[in-house]
Parts: structure tokens; C-alpha cells; sequence
């Protein structure tokens, strides 16, 4: 899952050129993110009935990116989720949609820091620095190195070169991800021998939220549509691409958990055993991700801001670039350090805000644009059921995800 828009997408709804099996490609790419390192924990923390959620979630998040495609037929001018926002609710849509997105973006990118220093943490054990009588963790040691690597990624201005390497991470990180867990099943025979929970009422919110997060791809799909050749081909193109996601995820779930049961950690790699080589081969994929996709998931919050400043700070282009992107890279090593529990994190960013962007956004621009809002029928049923199980989701989970937040800031 991966939830922004780093494809340029062309200038009008008419000039696509990509074919069915490219665009089913970047759309599995655009989905599969790093959520897949969690998903174990999402079912221990609900439960075996649990997994149900997962493929209800997909089923709704696969309607909702069909809504976003009928909001485009609607309006020719439309090529983004804020033009979405714009065309139903005016400026303050676009704004709002802008906001979820950037800060779900924000929460993401942060997130990649935690994963990179609780990774390279589980690799390199017992590493710590004492600075004048202050002890440096080797977690916190390698967000702030993890970070330094970045840095010089984010100075960049033309991204079109990593463009092309990291479109095929998304779905390639995660098949080898999973195979890597089957192998330390199957052939390393790493297991834990509880059989877990079948079901968890009061872990329901946090499981559901991080499903949620799994499925925050919807602001990629504008663009995948407009760069289709055959556009009436799109709906295919979802069901192909939610389908392969959900059973990737679906089985990495239920590999994990019957690894290791309730033991599961938020990020299922801090459980393998080190020295296994498929542990490895899962740990060092796991970060590579996040130092590649980076920069690119940072650019848009880059120039939502650069867009709102005054133009004579524009003219040292280049200077004011480098300047907020150091800024935000220096904030978010900071959020990262303060806040250093990625499972609660992205359970955060899933209930807040991916239900925001990839689920209530559709629906409620759809009912807008379409006036499907003033006719009684099968379609207004299913949208608003879903809009309201989404804000049902986005109260408790995020309620909960903030307790769990607190709660350890407080030990």
C-alpha cells in the first residue's frame, strides 16, 4: 500500500497509452507497500475471524476506486483525487483532500524511519553511543543514520531516474517478502507452537485500521486511469490488481501468525530468527524499500508548500527546495524518535486517514457528483453504508491507536 501519487499523469483523459497488463503492474506496485510487514500483527491483534475484515475492506476499496473512475467520467478536466474534491465541494474539497493526503503521506514517510531503525536494530544488536553521560540507542542511532542516507536523495529535484527503478519495489518486495517467510516456515521450520485467538472484540479497531492502511493506494488511481489506452478496461484492471494484493496479504497473515501467534510483533521481521538466511533475505528487503521510495513520497508535500510561498522565494528555486526538504526530513526523524511504535503509527495513519482519502473521499464526491445522494436505490445504499462503517472505523480505530500511542509514551 502506498498511498500517493508519484506518476505524472497526462494532461487530459483522452491520451493515455498504457496497456492492460502494464497499467494491472503499476497498480499492484501502487498497493503492495510496506503494510505487508504488519498484517501479521493486524489478524493477532483481531483474531483468525479477523481476516474476514481484510477481504471486506478490499471488496470496498476495490467499489470506491471504480467511484473515483465514474467522478472522472463525469468531469473530462478532472486527473487527480483534489480536482475530485474540487469539482464536488469547491476549494475547500481540494483542501481537505489536500490535507489527508499530505498528512497521510507525512505519517508514512515517518513510519519508514521507525522501520528502518527497528530492522537495522534487529541485524546489529547491542549497538549503542554515549555522548557525555547520554546513551544513544542503536535504534535511535540508526533512524538518525537511515536518515542521513536519505538526506541527499531528498535534495533532488528531478526524480524521474528513481522514477523508473522503484516503480517495480512495490509488488517485487512483497513477493519476495512472503516467499521469504514460507521458507523460514517450511524449510527452516521456524514456528511457534500456539494456535492464537479466534477473535479479539476489543483488537477489532486496530486490526481493521491496519487493513485500512494496507488499501490507501486510491490517490494513484487517477492516474493509472488517464494513462490507460483502452479506458473501459479499468474496472478489470482493479479486480485483477485488488485481488493478487489481497491474497499476498491474506497469506502473509496467516504465515505469520502461525509462526509466531500472539507473540507477533508490529513488524513481523523483528521476529525472525537473524540468523537464518531467508530471515535475512526478508529483513534486508524490508529496507531497502523505504531508502528508495523516500524522496518520492516526500515531493508532493515539497511542492504543496513551495506552491503556497511567495514568489520571490521561488526565484533561489533550487535553495528553497533543499531548505524544505531538509526541514521536513529533520521533523520527521524527530516524530520518529518521539514516537517509535510503528505498529500504533500506522494503525493511526490507516484509521485517520486512509479511510479518509481512500474510502469517505470517493464516496461522498461521488454521491455529490453524480446526485446519486437525491435518488433512493441500491447505489445510495452501498455508499453511504460504507460511509458510514468508514467514519465508524476512522472514530474508534483512531481513539484507540492514540490510547495505545499515549499509553506507551507514558512507560
Amino acid at each position: 500500500m502506498e498511498p500517493l501519487s508519484t506518476m505524472s499523469p497526462p494532461t487530459n483523459n483522452n491520451g493515455g497509452t498504457s496497456s492492460f497488463a502494464k497499467t494491472c503492474f503499476h497498480g499492484v506496485n501502487g498497493i503492495s507497500g510496506i503494510g505487508i510487514v504488519s498484517i501479521p500483527f493486524a489478524l493477532a491483534t483481531g483474531g483468525w475471524l479477523s481476516l474476514a475484515f481484510l477481504f471486506i475492506i478490499a471488496i470496498a476499496a476495490c467499489y470506491t476506486g471504480l467511484l473515483i473512475k465514474r467522478c472522472m467520467d463525469k468531469d473530462s478536466t478532472i486527473e487527480s483525487l483534489p480536482d475530485i474534491g474540487q469539482r464536488a465541494f469547491g476549494d475547500k474539497g481540494r483542501l481537505l483532500v489536500n490535507i489527508a493526503m499530505n498528512c497521510e503521506l507525512y505519517l508514512v514517510i515517518t513510519g519508514y524511519l521507525i522501520l528502518e531503525g527497528d530492522n537495522l536494530n534487529k541485524l546489529i544488536s547491542h549497538f549503542h553511543v554515549d555522548i557525555g553521560g547520554l546513551r544513544i540507542s542503536g535504534t535511535q542511532c540508526f533512524v538518525l543514520i537511515s536518515a542521513l542516507i536519505i538526506l541527499p536523495t531528498v535534495w533532488l529535484e528531478d526524480l524521474s531516474k528513481f522514477l523508473s527503478y522503484v516503480s517495480a519495489t512495490g509488488a517485487l518486495a512483497s513477493i519476495i517478502f512472503l516467499c521469504s517467510l514460507f521458507w523460514n516456515v517450511a524449510i527452516d521450520g521456524t514456528k511457534h507452537h500456539s494456535k492464537g485467538v479466534l477473535f479479539n472484540w476489543k483488537g477489532v479497531p486496530a486490526a481493521v485500521s491496519l487493513y485500512a492502511f494496507c488499501y490507501s493506494s486510491h490517490p494513484v488511481f487517477p492516474s493509472l486511469y488517464t494513462s490507460m489506452k483502452n479506458k473501459h478496461q479499468f474496472s478489470n484492471v482493479l479486480l485483477v490488481c485488488f485481488t493478487l494484493c489481497t491474497l499476498v496479504y491474506a497469506a502473509t497473515a496467516v504465515l505469520g501468525y502461525l509462526m509466531f501467534g500472539s507473540e507477533v510483533q508490529s513488524e513481523i521481521t523483528l521476529n525472525l530468527p537473524k540468523e537464518k538466511l531467508s530471515s535475512k533475505v526478508a529483513i534486508y528487503t524490508t529496507l531497502i524499500n523505504p531508502i528508495t521510495k523516500y524522496a518520492l513520497m516526500l515531493r508532493p508535500i515539497v511542492d504543496a508548500i513551495k506552491s503556497k510561498l511567495p514568489p520571490h522565494y521561488n526565484k533561489r528555486h533550487k535553495f528553497t527546495h533543499i531548505l524544505i526538504s531538509s526541514i521536513l526530513l529533520v521533523s520527521t526523524v524527530v516524530v520518529a524518535l518521539t514516537v517509535p511504535f510503528f505498529g500504533y503509527l500506522m494503525s493511526l495513519v490507516g484509521a485517520l486517514l486512509s479511510v479518509s482519502a481512500s474510502f469517505l473521499v470517493p464516496c461522498v464526491c461521488y454521491l455529490k457528483i453524480s446526485g446519486t445522494y437525491k435518488k433512493l436505490g441500491c447505489e445510495m445504499i452501498i455508499n453511504y453504508s460504507i460511509f458510514f462503517v468508514g467514519t465508524a472505523i476512522a472514530a474508534f480505530g483512531t481513539y484507540q491507536s492514540l490510547r495505545q500511542i499515549i499509553n506507551n509514551l507514558k512507560l
